[in-house]
């Protein structure tokens, strides 16, 4: 038997793999999921307070698809916006960052960051990933202080390593997030407590959702937590399936909204990828709504 032209067809059908997974980077979607939250006539007649969970924006200049999409996302009118994270993948994506975030920075927004907003990606090796390995830093550093300036500027609050409390419409929020727990730069001692019992809605931001920090969240009693960093397992089975997280979660809770004990979790998949990792597979990139409404 000849094996040239078995080599040969696995060769195009690798090829035609590889040239499917870079064009899903461009299918962006929208999840959405109503989560009944809220005490009664929290809402005052509306029919919920909208979330909209941005995530792993991973901008590159010139991503003009992204940048069209991530900007209409104002049409969905959020009441909030939370970004939790690993907005660059490359040192001069801030302008393009911010021309994607778009009227949303007008809108109340809070954020944390995830290494990748504080130091720009490297080459990984493939299997390493697949094996689930930690990976070290580049220790570049990106230009993530005129970034948080900007998103500060415009009105966001900064939940990294900070407790916020605020109303935005009829909706009181008590708010905590931690720096990326993947590499350790976290403390959760600085915010550790419970939330204001006087608030309506109580959320725990972390970019990576690492179960050592959501056990402690949860057990301070908050009601939400929103992370990212997983991309939803990026390299999945069909049905998207995830075959690792890249973090401490399972993979059962890889991506999309669970329980995480008495607290819900939402992890998104993002809406990039490293440069040096330009795939998806079974994974497609997104954001999500959720929409808090009045429990019954």
């Amino acid at each position: 038997m000849k094996i040239y032209p078995i080599i040969g067809g696995l060769t195009a059908a690798g090829l035609a793999t590889l040239a499917w997974s870079h064009s899903e980077l461009n299918k962006f979607e929208l999840k959405q999921y109503t989560i009944p939250l809220l005490p009664k006539g929290t809402l005052r007649g509306a029919p919920d307070f909208r979330i909209l969970h941005l995530s792993d924006l991973h901008m590159i200049p010139g991503q003009e698809t992204k940048i069209a999409w991530v900007s209409a996302l104002d049409s969905l009118d959020p009441d909030l916006v939370v970004n939790t994270g690993d907005n660059l993948s490359d040192e001069h994506a801030v302008p393009d960052t911010l021309r994607a975030l778009g009227s949303l920075l007008d809108r109340p927004g809070l954020f944390v960051f995830g290494t990748n907003d504080y130091w720009a990606p490297r080459p990984v090796n493939p299997f390493n990933y697949l094996l689930n390995k930690k990976r070290e830093p580049s220790y570049i550093d990106l230009p993530w202080k005129g970034m948080r300036a900007a998103f500060i500027e415009h009105g966001w609050r900064d939940a990294n390593q900070a407790r916020h409390e605020f109303k935005v419409g009829n909706v009181r929020l008590a708010v905590a997030g931690v720096d990326d727990p993947h590499h350790d730069l976290d403390d959760y001692s600085e915010i550790a407590g419970a939330p204001n019992p006087d608030a309506d809605l109580s959320l725990a931001l972390l970019h990576s959702p690492e179960p050592r920090v959501l056990e402690k969240f949860a057990a301070d009693g908050y009601q939400l937590s929103l992370s990212g960093h997983t991309h939803g397992g990026q390299i999945c089975l069909p049905g998207s399936h995830a075959l690792v997280t890249n973090c401490s979660i399972d993979r059962a809770r890889v991506q999309g909204l669970h329980d995480f004990g008495p607290m819900k979790m939402h992890v998104s998949n993002g809406l990039g990828t490293s440069k040096f990792a330009p795939v998806r597979i079974f994974c497609r990139p997104s954001a999500t709504l959720l929409r808090i409404t009045e429990v019954s």
